[in-house]
């Protein structure tokens, strides 16, 4: 897992408010992944949750207006000879076929969630690792408004620095594939935020995640810090085993870093989210 380089790139097309957007989903790993797809309960389903992306291919996806929901990298994934039951070694959906078809990824796995035009017209994004981390995840914005939001998301590799507690083994894989929240490993009210423990002031970080990044969410409580902005322009989104160099730019100047990473210009009306993995 440590010596392969992940590339997942979104590009994400909207004209309107009200017209569908789409996701154009592109793969530049080392090895093939499985993106997967969870629709909120009140969001209409889309024309696919799940798919097979080779290293260097592409699939755009619609999504209605207003949708939410998230997005995640399926690793590891293999079909039983016998059953032809499907799997995959991190953040499975549990189906047993390549769509999830309304299952969502079995921790651990790390999340890119999104809120298109919600309250206020505004679109919501976060990367979290509420439920455990399987690859790196950084939001970008491509051109940075004013009154924006800037970047958030998760710039190392953890799977190399989880704790052995939290660490995900798989037989015959050398180092950790995942890396389990501490909630998942233990089921202790004081890292799930339940019980005594449901509140901000009562559920504090714990000691085996706190260290461990600090820009995504990790912690139960700390997702009430959600980003919410209109998304303008462009937004990259990457996930990547290796370590990411934040990036930075001035209010209404184009990323230079995310635009090499599309390979190319968009449209003055588009809207471009680019997750790397």
């Amino acid at each position: 897992m440590a010596h392969r380089i992940l590339l997942f790139v979104i590009l994400l097309v909207s004209l309107s408010e009200v017209e569908p957007v789409s996701f154009k989903i592109t793969n530049r790993c080392r090895n093939t992944i499985w993106p997967g797809f969870l629709s909120g309960a009140t969001s209409p389903a889309l024309p696919t949750t799940g798919f097979r992306l080779s290293r260097g291919k592409s699939k755009s996806v619609t999504i209605p207006p207003s949708w939410s929901g998230r997005l995640w990298a399926r690793t590891l994934c293999s079909r039983d000879p016998s059953s032809g039951s499907f799997s995959c070694l991190t953040a499975d959906c549990g189906s047993g076929k390549v769509e999830c078809s309304g299952s969502g990824a079995k921790p651990p796995a790390t999340l890119a969630e999104f809120t298109l035009n919600g309250t206020g017209g505004l679109d919501f994004y976060d990367v979290s690792l509420v439920d455990g981390y399987n690859l790196p995840v950084l939001i970008l914005p491509k051109k940075i408004v004013l009154g924006g939001c800037g970047a958030t998301g998760c710039l190392v590799d953890l799977n190399g620095a989880c704790p052995r507690d939290l660490k995900l083994v798989a037989r015959g894989r050398r180092g950790g594939v995942a890396c389990r929240s501490a909630c998942e490993a233990f089921g202790d009210p004081r890292y799930c935020c339940s019980d005594a423990y449901a509140t901000p002031d009562t559920c504090q970080p714990s000691d085996l995640n706190s260290s461990l990044i600090k820009f995504a969410f990790i912690h139960i409580m700390t997702k009430r810090r959600s980003l919410r902005s209109k998304i303008s322009d462009m937004q990259d989104i990457l996930l990547s085993n290796r370590r990411l160099k934040k990036p930075s730019a001035r209010v209404g100047e184009d990323e230079s870093t995310a635009s090499s990473l599309v390979g190319g210009g968009t449209k003055s009306k588009e809207k471009v989210v680019q997750i790397v993995v």
